[in-house]
């Protein structure tokens, strides 16, 4: 008797849960069996498997292996690696189909799995498709085990990307990879490119023993400061603990977030693809648009999550898009996958052009504004429930547009707010951005005053 499936490790995006607990090395080979069946319908017949540096990857792997395989599913296994190494994998080898077992940016008894099938990043409908699949038990089970091969796709992929890059000049970063995977790579990458790289935490620990790999919040990103000055290096690059998003620090200290970061690089390809659409997703900036326009893009606004963000690139022909969490996609000259190795080499081309390249970076335009605020809720499934809640029942009579594409983005003439449900944590994730301060405290008001009228009582709010 198969053991009960966990449906709440089932994402908006990817596959995450506890492991030894919601996710275990039996539930993991029912999805691979899964996957296996799955690509097979959809005339593939092969798999790359990658894992991030996680204690639990070997042996979670070796169990998504075993299950690809027993549906007759050949695997090819890339070992360790980035989780942009695995999408990088598919289009070189030509599975089409990559699964990355990683957790990403969660604490350390995290895994999960990322999953193209057949050139399609798996999200939303098509992941609870695959859980409804294992639990009614539609699983091919073959006469004969798919092959195993091995494959060290690192040397490929980081030849790839030094033969798109081109530096103008010699640079000087510090790299800060968090003791996650992009450890094992970043500092090879750069050197090649001809910086000088100061590595930092950049041993593979699953431990995560320094700090916290998740470039996204600032006091994860103050001992790479610290370094950068130290060192008087140009430029600070940080990443998650699967390599798929970028962190980036000026000289001065100044943290330039990704939505910053996505100005400077619609910039660059609109010069190459004159009209092209740029995607930003709910949490960016809502100075992408204008400055979009300006340079002849059209910009497009998008739901948050990586697996969304690809759909509407491929719907759409979007040439660059990116999210506030640190993910860039590039369609021109790459592959239209998140890579932070890639995006962190593609900022460097951009700032080896100038002399001071923090300049730069501190001119791109800025408002006042928040990091990303979580707001925890007591269960899974309670963020959704509150957010629904505040779409339907909040009362914003100042907003210039209310945009439910992705929770409540209420726009005013001087700012926003936004509050949208998280898909990978019992959390919701909040923002602002404005004018000024004054208009920062007005907008946080109406939402602080809204939040408490929706839920009932004091909430114990972030901001």
């Amino acid at each position: 008797m198969t053991s009960p499936l966990p449906a709440e490790i089932f994402k908006a995006y990817d596959i995450r849960g506890i492991v030894d607990k919601t996710l275990t090395p039996a539930v993991v080979q029912r999805i691979g069996q899964a996957l296996g069946t799955l690509a097979l319908e959809r005339r593939c017949d092969t798999i790359a498997v990658g894992r991030d540096g996680r204690l639990s990857g070997s042996m979670l792997s070796a169990a998504l292996i075993d299950g690809i395989r027993s549906s007759g599913a050949n695997v090819i296994d890339l070992g360790q690696v980035a989780t942009p190494m695995t999408y990088f994998a598919a289009h070189q080898l030509n599975t089409r189909c990559s699964v990355m077992l990683t957790g990403s940016h969660n604490p350390p008894d995290y895994n999960g799995l990322k999953m193209v099938i057949a050139g399609e990043t798996l999200s939303g409908v098509a992941i609870q498709a695959l859980r409804e699949r294992i639990e009614r038990n539609d699983l091919r089970a073959a006469a004969a085990l798919g092959t195993l091969t091995t494959k060290d796709i690192a040397s490929t992929y980081i030849d790839r990307i030094v033969g798109d890059i081109r530096l103008k000049r010699p640079f000087s970063i510090v790299v800060d990879a968090g003791n996650g995977v992009a450890g094992a790579f970043a500092p090879m990458l750069y050197e090649r490119l001809g910086c000088k790289v100061t590595a930092i935490f950049c041993e593979v620990d699953g431990h995560f023993p320094n700090h916290h790999p998740d470039p996204s919040q600032p006091k994860n990103l103050q001992t790479l400061i610290k370094r950068v000055q130290q060192e008087n290096a140009e430029l600070g690059l940080a990443f998650d603990g699967d390599g798929d998003r970028l962190g980036v620090v000026t000289r001065g200290g100044d943290i330039i977030y990704p939505d910053r970061q996505l100005m400077l690089f619609a910039a660059d390809v609109l010069k190459r693809v004159p009209g092209a659409t740029i995607i930003y997703d709910v949490k960016s900036t809502r100075l992408l648009n204008p400055w979009i326009r300006e340079r002849g893009g059209a910009p497009l606004m998008c739901q948050t999550g990586h697996s969304f963000v690809k759909a509407k690139m491929k719907e759409t022909g979007a040439q660059l898009a990116g999210e506030m969490s640190g993910h860039t996609f590039f369609g021109e000259r790459w592959y239209g996958f998140d890579d932070g190795l890639y995006a962190g080499a593609r900022l460097l081309e951009i700032l080896s052009q100038h002399a001071d390249p923090s300049a730069v970076l501190n001119a791109l335009p800025d408002s006042t504004s928040t990091p990303e605020l979580a707001l925890a809720c007591a269960r899974e499934g309670d963020q959704h429930a509150l957010i629904a809640r505040l779409q339907k029942e909040a009362r914003f009579p100042d907003a210039k547009e209310i945009i439910l594409i992705d929770g409540l983005r209420v726009e005013y003439e001087d700012g926003f707010g936004l509050a949208r449900a998280s898909n990978t944590t019992p959390t919701v994730v909040l923002r602002f951005e404005a004018d000024n301060d004054k208009a920062l405290q007005r907008i946080q008001r109406d939402f602080r005053e809204q939040l408490r009228a929706v839920a009932g009582g004091e909430m114990e709010l972030p901001f």
